[in-house]
């Protein structure tokens, strides 16, 4: 399961996904100000998205970085790719996240793409349902990897071998399992 971690000892790489400008407008006029979203990972299986708002873009990517190591997640692989399929699901945003065969690269969108390579992810096939918004798409994304599990981590919660799971744990294999 995901749990967030602290990433002041982690090698993290950062990327910007999206730099919006945005205006206020006052008395004076309009005051512009620059809004970032910044996706963060060490490659290795820990990822986290965080946004930045300042006057200038320097500060607003150093306040999106900052953000995005307090939200990091840990994300259960499985090799180069994800264990199984899940859907994350943001708002608007849904991503359909897939296993692929090695070989097959990351066949992902712009958004989806940065937090797959992040995370560390070689071989992925993902599909963005309904919202192309990056905001919402970006934390669809981290959603769903949020909510993956190992084989391993479902046997130990369910008491049970890591071929079981694999099996299924059927009315047979209870009777073999009691003998």
């Amino acid at each position: 399961m995901a749990r967030q971690i602290d990433a002041g000892e982690l090698d993290i790489k950062e990327r910007i996904v999206k730099i919006n400008r945005v205006a206020k407008v006052v008395k004076g006029g309009r005051t512009f100000r620059f809004s970032v979203l910044v996706v963060v990972g060490d490659e290795n299986g820990r990822v986290g998205c965080g946004t930045g708002k300042a006057a200038e873009i320097p500060d607003a990517i150093r306040k999106g970085i900052e953000d995005a190591k307090k939200n990091m997640i840990e994300v259960s692989l499985k090799g180069r790719t994800v264990p199984h399929e899940v859907t994350g699901v943001y708002g608007a945003g849904t991503v359909l996240i897939k296993p692929a065969k090695e070989g097959t690269g990351v066949i992902a969108g712009g958004p989806v793409r940065a937090v797959m390579e992040l995370a560390g992810i070689k071989d992925i096939r993902t599909k963005c349902l309904r919202s192309n918004n990056p905001r919402n798409v970006v934390k669809a994304a981290i959603s769903g990897l949020a909510s993956l599990r190992s084989a391993e981590s479902i046997a130990k919660t369910r008491g049970i071998s890591q071929t079981q799971v694999y099996r299924g744990y059927g009315a047979a294999d209870k009777a073999a399992a009691e003998n």
